[in-house]
């Protein structure tokens, strides 16, 4: 197991170079990013003073040099986990990911939990009535919304719920209402839920097809397994059949989900926060993009493929635990 791990810590080492690699020549596609940051949209203007104005700004991020010298002072910050400053309000590059991440770690904590919460009655549900009229109506309404896009459920949302120009039942956006910290705690909460509530209708509706499928698949492979009809010939009880010895096989291919969970916790839902002005990750992401935030970018770039590495060797760790058949060792699976 050791030799394992230690080898795909190794072969994400070339993975990440590779990738950062990537992001940092597409940062330097876009034509004078100087101009764009500190002119707007039109770019230069025909006058001297906006010119030396633009080579001081070129200066101080380090633009005047030539490209590989730029390439290796980028690693020099990453290996020194020091990401510079942002381009756009020249703060701490950590320190903008910092202060977004609760927001992102919050919505995403309790969007997972819904929808594990709901997906896998409903897969289990779907499994044992298998194509019952009840599974049918299930199936039909969760491909449905699976079928909706995520931003024009949000805009609908908006429209209808939020703003006054129908049911003015909700915020327009944001994570707290102001002056919110003064209330107590109780009405604290009450408000962040009142925020939040659209944003996870959003972020939950779409998973739910997906996961009550995987579960169903998973648990009617299980009840046709050996080891439950020689359970039920024992003559077990078959609740215990089906919830014990079924649920605990059946769960074992959930650990392939495990991959996505880290990067999903931290990456934040760039669509979902920008529509919904929430401060975290993914909107941070966004108008870093737009504003040609290269030292923000790569930094979001670099965090979300190591957490994507490390939930895929999590993954794979995992499955050797729950299934005593799955070795990494060559020599023990001789």
């Amino acid at each position: 197991m050791s030799r394992y791990v230690r080898n795909r810590l190794l072969w994400m080492i070339p993975t990440l170079i590779g990738i950062v690699t990537i992001t940092f020549f597409l940062t330097k596609l876009r034509p004078d990013p100087v101009a764009q940051m500190a002119l707007g949209p039109e770019g230069l203007k025909d006058t001297s003073g906006a010119e030396q104005y633009l080579e001081e700004l070129r200066r101080h991020h380090g633009y005047d040099k030539p490209i590989w010298q730029q390439y290796f002072i980028m690693w020099k910050n990453v290996l020194t986990l020091n990401f510079s400053t942002s381009r756009v309000d020249h703060r701490p590059v950590m320190e903008k990911i910092l202060e977004a991440l609760p927001y992102t770690l919050g919505l995403n904590l309790i969007t997972i939990f819904i929808v594990y919460l709901i997906s896998i009655p409903l897969g289990i549900y779907s499994a044992l009535h298998d194509a019952s009229r009840a599974d049918q109506i299930i199936t039909c309404i969760l491909y449905i919304l699976y079928s909706l896009p995520g931003f024009w459920v949000a805009l609908l949302l908006l429209k209808y719920f939020a703003g006054g120009d129908y049911f003015d039942l909700f915020p327009l956006g944001g994570w707290r209402s102001d002056g919110a910290e003064q209330l107590p705690w109780h009405l604290q909460v009450a408000d962040l839920l009142h925020h939040l509530f659209l944003p996870i209708v959003v972020s939950v509706y779409g998973s739910f097809a997906f996961l009550s499928r995987f579960i169903k698949s998973s648990f009617m492979e299980a009840l046709k397994a050996d080891y439950i009809r020689t359970a039920k010939a024992k003559g077990l009880n078959s609740r215990r059949v089906v919830y014990v010895h079924a649920m605990r096989n059946s769960m074992i291919p959930l650990v392939t989900l495990m991959a996505g969970l880290l990067p999903s916790l931290f990456g934040g839902s760039v669509i979902i926060e920008k529509i919904f002005s929430i401060p975290g990750l993914g909107k941070l992401a966004y108008d870093s993009v737009y504003a040609n935030d290269d030292t923000v970018i790569i930094a979001e770039v670099i965090i979300a493929a190591v957490l994507t590495m490390v939930g895929i060797l999590l993954a794979d760790l995992a499955y050797a635990k729950v299934d005593p058949r799955i070795s990494f060792d060559k020599d023990e699976a001789h």
